[in-house]
């Protein structure tokens, strides 16, 4: 038997070459486009989940950690031309910090309070950078791409392999924080958090990490946007969009283990994308509305629930047949 951890390793390992191989074929653009967007679903429903799910904090405040994480790519730019390596980086710390400045503002909140603290977040953060003429106020700015990396063919394909990258990095990270005895103290707080700081857990320091990490991670996916759209503005970067999307991919998925938010991002993001085109119109967010009222009422422990559910019925022996008297 291969030990889990080796599993693990391998398929990460082969999600990132598969990712390469993919990216030289002679594929249709429009994959890699759809691609990126879906890989940073994931992204996105992963980080979601570490402060969400893990510890059960609803977190409404997504768009502003990734939108901070796409314009701190253009602040780099702008000042530094750096690679997308540091500019990656650099959102990442940023959005680190501003998700550990809410910790320590929000976490004495709880519930729907705390949920509405984040959703706040977002029009501060939006209303500072689009009075920012730096990186282009409220009418955006264009971006130059910088020369393509060989061996890719297009600036996408490349992109599409960074967010791969990226996807594999922020699951390896909410695994290990699953594993760890920091995702049992979150587990204990999202149980009970009155019962947990009684029996020692440090629940202020386990809240103020899950949010860091979570924020980094959402910056870490907004990083690439700019380069992706070679133009970045306030109104679409800090959409509620992002924020229910990773709430979304993370309920369908089911929240109790890692794999919940990888499976509902890329079932959720699929659809997305079939249906941008396919259908006209805005229907992305009726299909995430449906999507979660089905799951919620089906399903409220998301696709690994249900699969549970219907392995344990599978096993379950079935009782022996009476024999007539």
């Amino acid at each position: 038997m291969i030990p889990r951890n080796a599993r693990f390793w391998t398929g990460a390992a082969a999600v990132i070459v598969l990712a390469v191989i993919v990216s030289l074929s002679r594929a249709n653009e429009y994959f890699f486009f759809a691609g990126f967007v879906v890989l940073q679903s994931v992204v996105l429903a992963t980080a979601w989940n570490i402060l969400g799910g893990y510890a059960g904090y609803v977190n409404f405040g997504t768009a502003a950690f990734f939108g901070i994480g796409a314009y701190m790519a253009v602040v780099v730019i702008n000042a530094t031309g750096a690679p997308l390596a540091v500019q990656i980086l650099a959102g990442a710390a940023v959005s680190g910090l501003l998700g550990l400045g809410t910790g320590l503002l929000t976490m004495r909140l709880r519930g729907i309070f705390f949920s509405i603290a984040t959703v706040a977040i977002i029009f501060i953060a939006e209303t500072l950078i689009t009075n920012w003429r730096y990186v282009g106020g409220a009418t955006g700015i264009q971006l130059l791409r910088p020369p393509l990396m060989e061996p890719f063919g297009s600036y996408t394909r490349m992109l599409f392999v960074v967010m791969a990258v990226l996807a594999v990095i922020a699951v390896s990270i909410a695994r290990y924080i699953e594993t760890s005895w920091i995702g049992r103290g979150l587990q204990a707080i999202r149980d009970t958090e009155e019962a947990a700081e009684c029996s020692g857990v440090p629940t202020l320091k386990l809240k103020l990490f899950a949010c860091t990490v979570s924020g980094a991670l959402m910056g870490a996916a907004g990083a690439p946007l700019p380069m992706y759209l070679s133009f970045l503005e306030p109104a679409s970067s800090f959409s509620l969009n992002y924020s229910v999307a990773a709430l979304a991919g993370a309920i369908i998925g089911g929240t109790s283990h890692w794999l919940g938010p990888v499976i509902g991002a890329i079932l959720l993001a699929s659809v997305q994308q079939i249906v941008t085109v396919t259908i006209p119109g805005e229907i992305n967010v009726l299909v995430v509305g449906v999507l979660l009222v089905v799951f919620v009422v089906a399903a409220p422990d998301g696709v690994l629930g249900l699969l549970r559910k219907l392995r344990g019925k599978l096993r379950r022996p079935r009782a022996p047949a009476e024999s007539p008297s």
